[in-house]
Protein backbone atom coordinates (compact mmCIF):
# COMPACT_ATOMS: atom_id res chain seq x y z
CA UNK A 1 0.00 0.00 0.00
CA UNK A 2 1.54 3.18 -1.05
CA UNK A 3 2.01 5.64 2.04
CA UNK A 4 2.23 8.91 0.43
CA UNK A 5 3.90 10.66 3.39
CA UNK A 6 6.67 8.17 2.65
CA UNK A 7 5.89 8.66 -1.40
CA UNK A 8 6.26 12.60 -1.30
CA UNK A 9 9.65 11.91 0.77
CA UNK A 10 11.27 9.24 -1.82
CA UNK A 11 10.28 12.12 -4.50
CA UNK A 12 12.35 14.83 -2.55
CA UNK A 13 15.43 12.39 -2.61
CA UNK A 14 14.54 11.82 -6.45
CA UNK A 15 15.32 15.57 -6.36
CA UNK A 16 17.87 15.23 -4.91
CA UNK A 17 20.03 12.67 -6.79
CA UNK A 18 23.28 14.50 -8.31
CA UNK A 19 22.07 13.63 -11.80
CA UNK A 20 18.56 15.23 -11.18
CA UNK A 21 20.20 18.15 -9.20
CA UNK A 22 22.81 19.25 -11.49
CA UNK A 23 20.38 18.76 -14.78
CA UNK A 24 17.55 20.92 -12.60
CA UNK A 25 19.91 23.65 -12.33
CA UNK A 26 21.61 23.58 -15.88
CA UNK A 27 17.62 24.06 -17.50
CA UNK A 28 16.38 26.56 -14.88
CA UNK A 29 19.70 28.65 -15.59
CA UNK A 30 19.12 28.21 -19.35
CA UNK A 31 15.51 29.58 -18.39
CA UNK A 32 13.91 26.07 -19.42
CA UNK A 33 11.25 23.62 -17.46
CA UNK A 34 12.84 20.36 -16.51
CA UNK A 35 10.79 17.14 -15.24
CA UNK A 36 11.99 13.59 -14.14
CA UNK A 37 8.85 11.47 -15.94
CA UNK A 38 7.56 7.99 -16.00
CA UNK A 39 8.66 5.17 -14.03
CA UNK A 40 11.04 6.96 -11.90
CA UNK A 41 8.38 8.98 -10.70
CA UNK A 42 5.88 6.01 -10.07
CA UNK A 43 9.05 3.54 -8.36
CA UNK A 44 9.92 6.24 -6.14
CA UNK A 45 6.21 6.36 -4.85
CA UNK A 46 6.45 2.90 -4.67
CA UNK A 47 9.68 2.86 -2.92
CA UNK A 48 11.12 0.41 -5.51
CA UNK A 49 14.35 1.12 -6.94
CA UNK A 50 14.99 2.67 -10.32
CA UNK A 51 17.38 2.51 -12.90
CA UNK A 52 16.54 4.62 -15.38
CA UNK A 53 16.33 8.44 -15.40
CA UNK A 54 13.89 10.06 -17.90
CA UNK A 55 13.02 13.65 -18.54
CA UNK A 56 10.64 16.23 -20.16
CA UNK A 57 11.23 19.63 -21.03
CA UNK A 58 9.58 22.54 -23.07
CA UNK A 59 13.08 23.26 -24.40
CA UNK A 60 13.68 21.80 -28.24
CA UNK A 61 16.53 19.51 -29.01
CA UNK A 62 18.78 21.47 -30.14
CA UNK A 63 18.37 23.86 -26.87
CA UNK A 64 17.96 20.71 -24.50
CA UNK A 65 21.78 19.70 -26.63
CA UNK A 66 23.43 22.84 -26.00
CA UNK A 67 22.35 22.66 -22.15
CA UNK A 68 23.58 19.01 -21.62
CA UNK A 69 27.02 19.07 -23.42
CA UNK A 70 28.88 20.91 -21.13
CA UNK A 71 27.56 18.73 -18.26
CA UNK A 72 27.99 15.51 -20.04
CA UNK A 73 30.98 13.31 -21.23
CA UNK A 74 28.85 11.95 -24.21
CA UNK A 75 25.78 12.93 -25.76
CA UNK A 76 23.82 11.56 -28.86
CA UNK A 77 21.40 12.70 -31.11
CA UNK A 78 19.35 9.55 -32.62
CA UNK A 79 16.14 10.08 -31.32
CA UNK A 80 16.43 13.93 -32.36
CA UNK A 81 13.41 13.37 -34.65
CA UNK A 82 11.59 12.55 -31.75
CA UNK A 83 12.62 15.07 -29.71
CA UNK A 84 15.50 12.85 -27.52
CA UNK A 85 18.65 13.72 -26.89
CA UNK A 86 20.89 11.36 -24.51
CA UNK A 87 23.48 11.77 -22.75
CA UNK A 88 25.79 10.54 -19.40
CA UNK A 89 25.80 12.88 -16.82
CA UNK A 90 28.00 11.80 -13.61
CA UNK A 91 28.25 8.19 -15.13
CA UNK A 92 24.34 7.58 -15.81
CA UNK A 93 22.60 7.55 -18.89
CA UNK A 94 19.84 9.98 -19.28
CA UNK A 95 17.46 10.67 -21.79
CA UNK A 96 15.69 14.30 -22.10
CA UNK A 97 12.84 14.70 -24.36
CA UNK A 98 10.70 17.67 -25.48
CA UNK A 99 7.06 17.61 -24.38
CA UNK A 100 5.39 16.18 -27.63
CA UNK A 101 1.96 15.75 -28.41
CA UNK A 102 1.79 12.98 -31.07
CA UNK A 103 -0.96 11.94 -33.28
CA UNK A 104 -1.24 8.42 -35.18
CA UNK A 105 -2.61 7.40 -38.59
CA UNK A 106 -4.36 3.92 -37.36
CA UNK A 107 -2.44 1.75 -39.80
CA UNK A 108 1.35 2.22 -38.37
CA UNK A 109 2.10 2.69 -34.71
CA UNK A 110 4.49 5.48 -35.76
CA UNK A 111 3.49 8.55 -34.53
CA UNK A 112 3.76 11.58 -36.50
CA UNK A 113 5.23 13.22 -34.11
CA UNK A 114 4.58 17.37 -33.00
CA UNK A 115 6.25 19.58 -30.13
CA UNK A 116 3.69 20.49 -27.24
CA UNK A 117 3.80 23.37 -24.99
CA UNK A 118 2.35 22.29 -21.64
CA UNK A 119 3.39 19.35 -19.85
CA UNK A 120 -0.16 17.97 -18.91
CA UNK A 121 -0.55 17.31 -22.61
CA UNK A 122 3.37 15.42 -23.14
CA UNK A 123 1.64 13.06 -19.82
CA UNK A 124 -2.00 12.63 -21.45
CA UNK A 125 -0.16 10.78 -24.44
CA UNK A 126 1.59 7.90 -22.29
CA UNK A 127 0.49 4.73 -21.87
CA UNK A 128 -1.19 4.58 -18.21
CA UNK A 129 -2.00 7.00 -15.18
CA UNK A 130 0.74 5.83 -13.11
CA UNK A 131 3.03 6.20 -15.93
CA UNK A 132 1.99 9.77 -16.49
CA UNK A 133 3.19 11.46 -13.88
CA UNK A 134 6.24 14.09 -13.61
CA UNK A 135 8.23 15.39 -10.86
CA UNK A 136 9.24 19.01 -11.53
CA UNK A 137 12.42 20.06 -10.95
CA UNK A 138 13.96 22.39 -8.99
CA UNK A 139 10.85 23.32 -7.48
CA UNK A 140 10.33 19.60 -6.43
CA UNK A 141 6.62 19.58 -7.66
CA UNK A 142 4.50 16.20 -8.26
CA UNK A 143 2.35 16.97 -11.61
CA UNK A 144 -0.24 14.51 -11.95
CA UNK A 145 -3.16 15.63 -14.41
CA UNK A 146 -4.84 12.09 -14.87
CA UNK A 147 -4.74 10.77 -10.56
CA UNK A 148 -2.05 8.61 -11.24
CA UNK A 149 -1.60 8.97 -7.39
CA UNK A 150 -4.74 7.37 -6.85
CA UNK A 151 -4.57 4.73 -9.21
CA UNK A 152 -1.09 3.49 -7.28
CA UNK A 153 -2.97 3.41 -4.07
CA UNK A 154 -5.98 1.34 -5.35
CA UNK A 155 -3.58 -1.04 -7.68
CA UNK A 156 -5.07 -0.22 -10.59
CA UNK A 157 -3.93 0.12 -13.97
CA UNK A 158 -5.96 2.46 -16.82
CA UNK A 159 -5.07 4.34 -19.67
CA UNK A 160 -4.97 8.53 -19.18
CA UNK A 161 -7.58 8.56 -22.38
CA UNK A 162 -10.18 6.27 -23.52
CA UNK A 163 -8.40 3.06 -24.01
CA UNK A 164 -9.80 2.34 -27.21
CA UNK A 165 -7.68 5.74 -28.61
CA UNK A 166 -4.69 4.67 -26.28
CA UNK A 167 -4.46 1.20 -27.49
CA UNK A 168 -5.76 2.04 -31.29
CA UNK A 169 -3.18 5.04 -31.00
CA UNK A 170 -0.53 2.04 -30.12
CA UNK A 171 -1.54 -1.57 -29.65
CA UNK A 172 1.45 -2.18 -28.33
CA UNK A 173 0.45 -0.85 -25.09
CA UNK A 174 -1.57 -4.28 -24.53
CA UNK A 175 1.05 -5.97 -23.72
CA UNK A 176 2.67 -3.43 -21.86
CA UNK A 177 -0.92 -3.95 -19.58
CA UNK A 178 0.07 -7.60 -18.71
CA UNK A 179 4.02 -6.62 -18.30
CA UNK A 180 2.78 -3.99 -15.57
CA UNK A 181 -0.16 -6.37 -13.98
CA UNK A 182 2.91 -8.65 -13.32
CA UNK A 183 5.44 -6.12 -12.36
CA UNK A 184 3.46 -3.86 -9.87
CA UNK A 185 0.93 -6.96 -9.13
CA UNK A 186 -2.07 -4.40 -10.13
CA UNK A 187 -5.12 -4.93 -11.47
CA UNK A 188 -6.04 -3.53 -14.74
CA UNK A 189 -9.22 -1.26 -14.92
CA UNK A 190 -12.57 -2.88 -16.34
CA UNK A 191 -12.88 -0.69 -19.36
CA UNK A 192 -9.10 -0.65 -20.04
CA UNK A 193 -9.13 -4.77 -19.80
CA UNK A 194 -12.23 -4.89 -22.34
CA UNK A 195 -10.98 -2.59 -24.69
CA UNK A 196 -7.78 -4.98 -25.03
CA UNK A 197 -10.74 -7.57 -25.85
CA UNK A 198 -11.59 -5.66 -28.42
CA UNK A 199 -8.62 -4.06 -29.94
CA UNK A 200 -6.46 -7.54 -29.72
CA UNK A 201 -6.31 -8.55 -33.27
CA UNK A 202 -4.62 -5.16 -33.86
CA UNK A 203 -1.67 -6.07 -32.92
CA UNK A 204 -0.84 -7.36 -36.21
CA UNK A 205 0.57 -3.84 -37.16
CA UNK A 206 3.51 -3.91 -34.10
CA UNK A 207 6.36 -5.70 -35.17
CA UNK A 208 7.68 -9.36 -34.22
CA UNK A 209 10.78 -7.66 -32.73
CA UNK A 210 9.07 -5.36 -30.36
CA UNK A 211 6.16 -7.92 -29.03
CA UNK A 212 9.40 -10.35 -28.63
CA UNK A 213 10.45 -7.49 -26.43
CA UNK A 214 7.24 -7.29 -24.42
CA UNK A 215 7.02 -10.99 -23.34
CA UNK A 216 10.39 -10.61 -22.59
CA UNK A 217 10.13 -8.00 -20.43
CA UNK A 218 7.44 -9.87 -19.14
CA UNK A 219 9.10 -13.02 -18.02
CA UNK A 220 11.80 -11.20 -16.83
CA UNK A 221 9.18 -9.73 -14.37
CA UNK A 222 9.62 -11.60 -10.32
CA UNK A 223 6.49 -13.49 -11.27
CA UNK A 224 5.06 -13.25 -14.82
CA UNK A 225 2.10 -15.18 -13.72
CA UNK A 226 -0.87 -12.52 -13.62
CA UNK A 227 0.86 -10.87 -16.73
CA UNK A 228 0.33 -14.48 -18.90
CA UNK A 229 -3.53 -14.60 -17.12
CA UNK A 230 -4.11 -11.03 -18.16
CA UNK A 231 -2.65 -11.98 -21.94
CA UNK A 232 -4.72 -15.67 -22.12
CA UNK A 233 -7.69 -14.02 -20.70
CA UNK A 234 -8.21 -11.33 -22.60
CA UNK A 235 -7.50 -13.31 -25.97
CA UNK A 236 -4.59 -11.02 -26.66
CA UNK A 237 -2.13 -14.00 -26.79
CA UNK A 238 -3.71 -15.64 -29.41
CA UNK A 239 -2.35 -13.18 -31.68
CA UNK A 240 1.17 -14.17 -30.94
CA UNK A 241 1.14 -17.37 -28.62
CA UNK A 242 -1.77 -19.31 -29.45
CA UNK A 243 0.03 -22.67 -28.02
CA UNK A 244 0.00 -20.68 -24.36
CA UNK A 245 -4.32 -20.77 -24.28
CA UNK A 246 -5.12 -24.00 -26.07
CA UNK A 247 -3.14 -25.38 -23.38
CA UNK A 248 -7.00 -25.13 -21.74
CA UNK A 249 -7.83 -28.40 -22.58
CA UNK A 250 -11.61 -29.66 -22.36
CA UNK A 251 -12.27 -32.65 -19.31
CA UNK A 252 -15.18 -34.14 -20.35
CA UNK A 253 -16.87 -36.56 -17.47
CA UNK A 254 -15.33 -39.74 -18.86
CA UNK A 255 -11.75 -38.65 -19.48
CA UNK A 256 -9.91 -37.14 -16.52
CA UNK A 257 -6.67 -35.33 -16.89
CA UNK A 258 -4.38 -33.03 -14.96
CA UNK A 259 -5.41 -29.13 -15.49
CA UNK A 260 -2.41 -28.76 -18.73
CA UNK A 261 -2.51 -24.83 -18.13
CA UNK A 262 -3.11 -24.61 -14.50
CA UNK A 263 -0.13 -26.85 -14.98
CA UNK A 264 1.84 -25.01 -16.45
CA UNK A 265 1.73 -21.86 -14.90
CA UNK A 266 3.13 -23.36 -11.48
CA UNK A 267 6.04 -25.00 -13.46
CA UNK A 268 6.84 -21.40 -14.74
CA UNK A 269 6.22 -19.88 -10.89
CA UNK A 270 8.20 -23.31 -9.40
CA UNK A 271 11.13 -22.92 -11.82
CA UNK A 272 11.65 -19.13 -10.79
CA UNK A 273 11.81 -19.74 -7.47
CA UNK A 274 14.29 -22.90 -7.96
CA UNK A 275 16.19 -20.41 -10.70
CA UNK A 276 16.23 -17.98 -7.91
CA UNK A 277 17.46 -20.28 -4.92
CA UNK A 278 20.25 -21.95 -7.20
CA UNK A 279 21.87 -18.80 -8.97
CA UNK A 280 20.94 -15.43 -6.28
CA UNK A 281 20.96 -12.24 -7.66
CA UNK A 282 21.50 -13.64 -11.43
CA UNK A 283 19.82 -12.22 -13.98
CA UNK A 284 16.47 -13.59 -14.84
CA UNK A 285 16.62 -16.98 -17.06
CA UNK A 286 14.06 -16.29 -19.83
CA UNK A 287 14.82 -19.26 -21.99
CA UNK A 288 14.27 -21.67 -18.65
CA UNK A 289 11.35 -19.60 -18.00
CA UNK A 290 9.76 -19.74 -21.61
CA UNK A 291 10.77 -23.63 -21.61
CA UNK A 292 8.23 -23.92 -18.18
CA UNK A 293 5.73 -22.16 -19.91
CA UNK A 294 5.63 -24.33 -23.04
CA UNK A 295 6.96 -27.70 -22.06
CA UNK A 296 3.25 -28.94 -22.59
CA UNK A 297 2.54 -27.37 -25.81
CA UNK A 298 2.82 -30.48 -27.92
CA UNK A 299 0.40 -32.16 -25.33
CA UNK A 300 -3.42 -30.50 -27.42
CA UNK A 301 -1.92 -31.90 -30.49
CA UNK A 302 -0.83 -35.33 -29.26
CA UNK A 303 -3.98 -35.44 -26.76
CA UNK A 304 -5.52 -39.28 -27.39
CA UNK A 305 -8.65 -40.31 -25.33
CA UNK A 306 -8.04 -44.15 -24.49
CA UNK A 307 -11.11 -46.62 -23.66
CA UNK A 308 -11.45 -46.73 -19.88
CA UNK A 309 -11.26 -43.00 -19.25
CA UNK A 310 -7.16 -42.61 -19.38
CA UNK A 311 -5.68 -39.98 -21.44
CA UNK A 312 -2.02 -40.31 -23.28
CA UNK A 313 -0.07 -37.44 -24.71
CA UNK A 314 2.52 -39.92 -26.40
CA UNK A 315 5.71 -37.60 -28.11
CA UNK A 316 4.42 -34.66 -26.82
CA UNK A 317 8.02 -33.29 -26.15
CA UNK A 318 9.40 -33.86 -29.39
CA UNK A 319 5.68 -32.18 -31.46
CA UNK A 320 6.07 -29.64 -28.71
CA UNK A 321 9.67 -29.00 -29.58
CA UNK A 322 9.13 -28.83 -32.88
CA UNK A 323 6.12 -26.00 -32.40
CA UNK A 324 8.09 -23.90 -29.90
CA UNK A 325 10.65 -23.81 -32.01
CA UNK A 326 8.81 -22.72 -35.36
CA UNK A 327 6.44 -20.18 -32.47
CA UNK A 328 10.08 -18.47 -31.41
CA UNK A 329 11.51 -18.34 -35.23
CA UNK A 330 8.47 -16.22 -36.18
CA UNK A 331 9.03 -14.02 -32.68
CA UNK A 332 12.38 -13.11 -33.98
CA UNK A 333 14.24 -14.60 -31.11
CA UNK A 334 17.44 -15.56 -31.06
CA UNK A 335 19.03 -18.66 -32.28
CA UNK A 336 21.07 -19.23 -29.19
CA UNK A 337 17.21 -18.42 -27.11
CA UNK A 338 15.50 -20.98 -29.79
CA UNK A 339 17.52 -23.95 -29.25
CA UNK A 340 18.14 -23.85 -25.72
CA UNK A 341 13.80 -23.90 -25.53
CA UNK A 342 13.33 -26.32 -27.84
CA UNK A 343 16.44 -28.69 -26.67
CA UNK A 344 15.06 -28.50 -22.87
CA UNK A 345 11.81 -29.44 -23.91
CA UNK A 346 12.50 -32.23 -26.08
CA UNK A 347 14.47 -33.30 -22.84
CA UNK A 348 12.05 -32.61 -20.31
CA UNK A 349 10.74 -36.05 -19.82
CA UNK A 350 13.84 -37.71 -20.45
CA UNK A 351 14.34 -37.91 -16.29
CA UNK A 352 10.99 -39.50 -15.62
CA UNK A 353 12.60 -42.84 -16.82
CA UNK A 354 15.46 -42.64 -14.17
CA UNK A 355 12.75 -42.04 -11.50
CA UNK A 356 11.57 -45.40 -12.60
CA UNK A 357 14.95 -47.49 -12.15
CA UNK A 358 18.40 -45.85 -11.27
CA UNK A 359 20.45 -45.67 -15.21
CA UNK A 360 23.67 -46.88 -16.09
CA UNK A 361 26.70 -44.57 -15.71
CA UNK A 362 26.25 -44.86 -20.08
CA UNK A 363 22.49 -43.60 -19.25
CA UNK A 364 24.25 -41.03 -17.40
CA UNK A 365 26.91 -39.91 -20.42
CA UNK A 366 24.38 -39.82 -22.79
CA UNK A 367 21.76 -37.49 -20.27
CA UNK A 368 24.26 -34.94 -19.99
CA UNK A 369 25.96 -35.34 -23.52
CA UNK A 370 22.17 -34.56 -25.01
CA UNK A 371 21.47 -31.71 -22.52
CA UNK A 372 24.83 -29.77 -23.64
CA UNK A 373 25.35 -26.54 -22.10
CA UNK A 374 21.57 -26.29 -21.01
CA UNK A 375 22.02 -29.26 -18.32
CA UNK A 376 21.46 -26.88 -15.27
CA UNK A 377 18.78 -25.32 -16.53
CA UNK A 378 17.39 -28.94 -17.35
CA UNK A 379 17.87 -29.83 -13.74
CA UNK A 380 15.78 -27.13 -12.55
CA UNK A 381 12.69 -27.60 -15.23
CA UNK A 382 12.31 -31.21 -14.73
CA UNK A 383 12.15 -30.85 -10.42
CA UNK A 384 9.84 -27.81 -11.75
CA UNK A 385 7.52 -30.19 -13.62
CA UNK A 386 7.00 -32.02 -10.55
CA UNK A 387 3.10 -30.48 -9.77
CA UNK A 388 1.69 -33.75 -7.72
CA UNK A 389 -0.39 -33.30 -5.02
CA UNK A 390 0.80 -36.96 -3.80
CA UNK A 391 3.28 -36.06 -1.47
CA UNK A 392 5.10 -39.56 -1.20
CA UNK A 393 5.47 -39.68 -5.16
CA UNK A 394 6.85 -35.39 -5.27
CA UNK A 395 9.47 -37.06 -2.86
CA UNK A 396 10.26 -39.78 -4.46
CA UNK A 397 10.69 -37.68 -7.62
CA UNK A 398 12.93 -35.26 -5.64
CA UNK A 399 14.86 -38.08 -4.03
CA UNK A 400 15.78 -39.51 -7.61
CA UNK A 401 16.53 -36.40 -9.01
CA UNK A 402 19.02 -35.75 -6.38
CA UNK A 403 20.70 -38.75 -7.03
CA UNK A 404 20.99 -38.26 -10.43
CA UNK A 405 22.63 -34.64 -9.48
CA UNK A 406 25.11 -36.86 -7.26
CA UNK A 407 25.94 -39.28 -9.71
CA UNK A 408 26.39 -36.32 -13.00
CA UNK A 409 28.88 -34.51 -10.00
CA UNK A 410 30.65 -37.89 -9.22
CA UNK A 411 31.13 -38.98 -12.48
CA UNK A 412 32.45 -35.31 -14.06
CA UNK A 413 35.25 -35.13 -10.81
CA UNK A 414 36.27 -38.33 -12.89
CA UNK A 415 35.74 -37.35 -16.18
CA UNK A 416 35.31 -34.80 -19.05
CA UNK A 417 31.94 -35.41 -18.60
CA UNK A 418 30.65 -31.93 -20.09
CA UNK A 419 32.84 -32.41 -23.28
CA UNK A 420 32.80 -35.99 -24.09
CA UNK A 421 34.58 -37.32 -26.99
CA UNK A 422 36.11 -40.30 -28.65
CA UNK A 423 40.12 -40.79 -27.07
CA UNK A 424 40.86 -40.38 -30.65
CA UNK A 425 40.20 -37.61 -33.13
CA UNK A 426 39.98 -37.52 -36.69
CA UNK A 427 43.28 -37.46 -37.65
CA UNK A 428 44.64 -40.37 -35.63
CA UNK A 429 41.83 -42.44 -36.60
CA UNK A 430 42.94 -42.22 -40.26
CA UNK A 431 46.80 -42.55 -39.56
CA UNK A 432 45.58 -45.60 -37.44
CA UNK A 433 43.13 -47.39 -40.45
CA UNK A 434 45.43 -45.72 -43.41
CA UNK A 435 42.00 -43.62 -44.39
CA UNK A 436 41.67 -40.53 -46.44
CA UNK A 437 39.05 -37.78 -44.84
CA UNK A 438 35.39 -38.80 -46.16
CA UNK A 439 32.12 -40.85 -44.65
CA UNK A 440 34.20 -43.65 -43.25
CA UNK A 441 36.20 -41.09 -40.98
CA UNK A 442 32.81 -40.15 -39.39
CA UNK A 443 31.48 -44.01 -38.96
CA UNK A 444 34.79 -44.58 -37.15
CA UNK A 445 34.45 -40.84 -34.83
CA UNK A 446 30.72 -42.11 -34.23
CA UNK A 447 31.77 -46.08 -33.12
CA UNK A 448 34.39 -44.60 -30.73
CA UNK A 449 32.06 -42.02 -29.36
CA UNK A 450 29.74 -44.88 -28.24
CA UNK A 451 32.48 -46.48 -26.63
CA UNK A 452 33.32 -43.56 -24.77
CA UNK A 453 29.95 -43.10 -23.74
CA UNK A 454 29.15 -47.10 -22.71
CA UNK A 455 32.50 -47.92 -20.98
CA UNK A 456 33.65 -44.06 -20.11
CA UNK A 457 37.80 -43.59 -20.19
CA UNK A 458 39.62 -46.43 -21.56
CA UNK A 459 42.68 -44.86 -22.63
CA UNK A 460 43.64 -44.27 -25.93
CA UNK A 461 45.47 -47.94 -26.36
CA UNK A 462 42.87 -49.70 -25.67
CA UNK A 463 40.21 -46.98 -28.00
CA UNK A 464 43.20 -48.25 -30.58
CA UNK A 465 42.59 -52.00 -29.64
CA UNK A 466 38.81 -51.43 -30.14
CA UNK A 467 38.87 -49.46 -33.90
CA UNK A 468 41.22 -52.00 -35.15
CA UNK A 469 38.49 -54.63 -34.16
CA UNK A 470 35.62 -52.87 -35.35
CA UNK A 471 37.27 -51.90 -38.97
CA UNK A 472 38.16 -55.60 -39.58
CA UNK A 473 35.23 -56.77 -38.53
CA UNK A 474 33.82 -54.14 -41.42
CA UNK A 475 35.73 -56.45 -43.52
Amino acid sequence: MLNMAEGLSRLGALAANPVVATLATAFAEAGFDLAVVGGPVRDALLGRETHDLDFTTNARPDDILAIVKPISSTQWDIGRAFGTIGARVQGEQVEITTYRADSYDGVTRKPVVEFGDTIDGDLLRRDFTVNAMALQVPAVKLIDPTSGVEDLVSGILRTPINPEISFGDDPLRMLRAARFSAQLDFAIEDATFAAIEKLRQTLTIVSPERVQGELVRLMQTDDPIRGIRVLVESGLIDEFLPEVSALRLEVDEHHHHKDVYEHSLTVVRQAIDLEKARNPGAAADVPLRLAALLHDIGKPRTRKLENGGGVTFHHHDVVGARMARKRLQALRFDGDTIDAVAKLIELHLRFFGYAEGAWTDSAVRRYVRDAGDVVERLHILVRADVTTRNRRKAARLASAYDDIERRIVELREQEELDSIRPELDGNQIQQILGIKPGREVGEAYRFLLEVRLDEGVIGPDAAEQRLREWWAARG
